[in-house]
């Protein structure tokens, strides 16, 4: 697992940056309801995203959390008074306090019991009416039929606890019911040979550490490819929505 403390300052820069959060803000906005009074972003980290659906919502109170202090200070930076530092399976929040809650790329950090707590809290603190909006199936958007996805193909792999079905049986656990799908590209992402070695090097594969002489195996084929510094094909990264039942009460 990376040291999101130490990424916060890299961390746009390595994935995407600006055109990949406008493509993530867009998507997440399509699936928000007409009305939004107050929407939280859980899981914010930098707050490229959320700085987005800020200035897309004006009329709206957007909050952000992050229980990392480099991200969350970055993001603070970019929303200033509008970022909590906190954590995503405990939110401090009462119930029912927003109409929107988003989550965009977080579940896949998180294990098992985190997901389930994540959801829950994230169901929580929605209102009867309201929309939570969250990223599945992390890791299989980027695999896009590339030659270095079929020199990957042989890793250890983990449960995906972010797998689609298994977050809508978490929402549906809590009473949420599906309200719409939608994806974006992760522009800039695309793979190239070299720079999936340096990630690889860097603990991003968290089947494959760093050091561990399976992980140089798979660098060593890598290194093999053709076209070493030629980015393959972005990811398209994939979103579901979640309505509470109940009739909208008046935006807060």
């Amino acid at each position: 697992m990376l040291d999101y403390d130490k990424e916060a300052d890299v961390y746009d820069a390595s994935r995407g940056g600006e055109p990949r959060a406008e493509a993530a803000a867009d998507a997440v906005l399509g699936l928000l309801p007409a009305r939004v009074g107050r929407l939280l972003d859980v899981g914010c980290g930098t707050g490229i995203v959320t700085r987005r659906l800020a200035a897309a919502l004006p009329a709206a109170r957007v909050t952000g959390v992050d229980r990392t202090r480099g991200m969350a200070r970055t993001a603070a930076a970019r929303l200033p008074g509008a970022v909590l530092l906190a954590d995503s399976r405990a939110l401090p929040f009462p119930d029912a306090a927003f109409d929107a809650v988003t989550s965009v790329w977080l579940l896949h950090l998180l294990d098992e019991p985190g997901v389930r707590a994540a959801v829950a809290e994230c169901a929580r603190v929605l209102r009867p009416g309201g929309v939570y909006v969250t990223t599945v199936d992390k890791a299989a958007s980027h695999n896009v039929g590339s030659d270095i996805d079929a020199v990957l193909a042989a890793r250890p792999r983990t449960p995906a606890r972010d797998a689609a079905d298994r977050v809508a049986r978490r929402a549906a656990e809590h009473g949420l019911l599906p309200a719409g799908q939608a994806g974006f590209p992760g522009r800039g992402q695309g793979r190239s040979p070299r720079r999936t070695i340096a990630d690889l090097r860097r603990g991003w594969f968290v089947t494959l550490p760093p050091g561990d002489p399976l992980t140089e195996r798979f660098a060593t084929r890598l290194a093999q490819l053709p076209d070493q510094d030629r980015p393959r094909p972005d990811p398209v990264f994939h979103l579901r929505a979640f309505r509470k039942p109940g009739k909208p009460g008046k935006p807060g």
